[in-house]
């Protein structure tokens, strides 16, 4: 690992602009994490500029990491004007609802910007350095100003809890068909769509042996959750969302998740997945494993809500996955051997870079 925490005689700062909410999760939050601890690493100093108030989840991590945080300034030119009074050489910008001028205000006061995008969302913002962790994904077109991307899984940015328990081989299947599956089934940081009410009834409808543990942070979907029956040699755990996410999910034969960042870190982990579309940000990431089979398909959730054929055929993925250990630590190894944990550390390179470029 490279280290270049100095540019001349200054100490190389970072920012990370991104939000964590109730109704926008927790995704861009979590993967801005990841470079963050490969920039501490390197004794690079970073700086969260962000709303978290709402998540008390959001702001743990945070702090749990050492990672500092302070509210944001709306307006693009007043952000700027912030970001360069704090010392800030570098700003990285990850969020579909962020002002499209924040870019071009943090550029013109001379800040280098790397914007995080997911196909066409986020890429709205002027930058120097884009980034796209989505499998198979493609340089944007007609970037303009000697602008740079990153494009494809091998940048996927990870947290140190994920890249710890990153086996060397994949693990074994474990179960045998028959015996009672172990299943994870968390959808995101908040669930704001409440895909855990579609998916937790899916698998107990199988009618097969599992121990279930359904992460929700609300009150009311916990105790629905709770009251839903059970047939014979089923069990049905609901949990808070927890620290480490991962170290729980390696416990676990089989994953439910939606199709967002926390897809990149169960590939890593070697842990078979099944996957559902809660928004449509989510379905560039989503097409391509499902191409590649490397998740379980099991749709969109607002046609899984609608449809009872489409509800069919995702009751079909669950039930093999449930039934074939063999189906689960082949899918399992096809992850492992696509993402190999090291994405941030090329983010970190080139984003570096840009504070080198500037000062040169």
């Amino acid at each position: 690992m490279s280290s270049r925490p100095m540019t001349g005689d200054r100490v190389v700062a970072v920012g990370f602009r991104c939000d964590a909410t109730p109704t926008t999760g927790v995704g861009h939050l979590v993967r801005c994490i990841a470079l963050a601890e490969e920039l501490v690493d390197r004794s690079v100093a970073v700086l969260f500029l962000g709303d978290f108030a709402g998540l008390p989840w959001a702001q743990r991590q945070l702090q749990l990491r050492g990672l500092k945080f302070c509210a944001p300034e709306s307006d693009p030119l007043k952000l700027a004007r912030q970001c360069a009074d704090l010392g800030l050489g570098a700003v990285v910008l990850d969020g579909y609802d962020l002002d499209p001028g924040c870019g071009e205000a943090l550029r013109r006061a001379g800040l280098g910007v790397l914007a995080l995008v997911d196909g066409p969302y986020g890429a709205g913002q002027q930058a120097d350095l884009y980034l796209d962790q989505n499998l198979d994904a493609r340089p944007l077109p007609g970037l303009a100003g000697g602008a740079r991307m990153l494009a494809g899984i091998e940048f996927a940015l990870l947290r140190d809890s994920v890249r710890a328990l990153r086996p060397s081989a994949s693990p074994p299947s474990g179960n045998h068909s028959g015996q009672r599956v172990s299943v994870l089934a968390v959808f995101g940081g908040t669930d704001p769509y409440d895909a855990v009410l579609q998916l937790v009834p899916m698998l107990l409808e199988t009618g097969l042996p599992q121990s279930i543990r359904a992460v929700t942070t609300k009150p009311d979907v916990a105790r629905a959750l709770r009251d839903l029956p059970t047939s014979p040699g089923q069990e049905l755990e609901v949990i808070a969302p927890v620290d480490d996410l991962a170290a729980l999910a390696r416990q676990c034969d089989l994953v439910v998740s939606a199709a967002g960042t926390s897809v990149w870190e169960l590939l890593c982990l070697g842990v078979a997945t099944a996957a559902v579309c809660v928004t449509a940000n989510q379905e560039v990431g989503y097409r391509k494993v499902v191409a590649r089979h490397i998740v379980g398909p099991l749709g969109r959730l607002d046609v899984l809500r609608q449809d009872p054929v489409a509800r069919a055929s995702a009751s079909m993925v669950l039930t093999e996955l449930l039934t074939s250990p063999s189906a689960r630590a082949q899918q399992a190894a096809r992850g492992l051997a696509l993402v190999d944990g090291c994405g941030r550390e090329r983010v970190a390179d080139a984003l570096l870079g840009l504070v080198d470029d500037a000062s040169s």
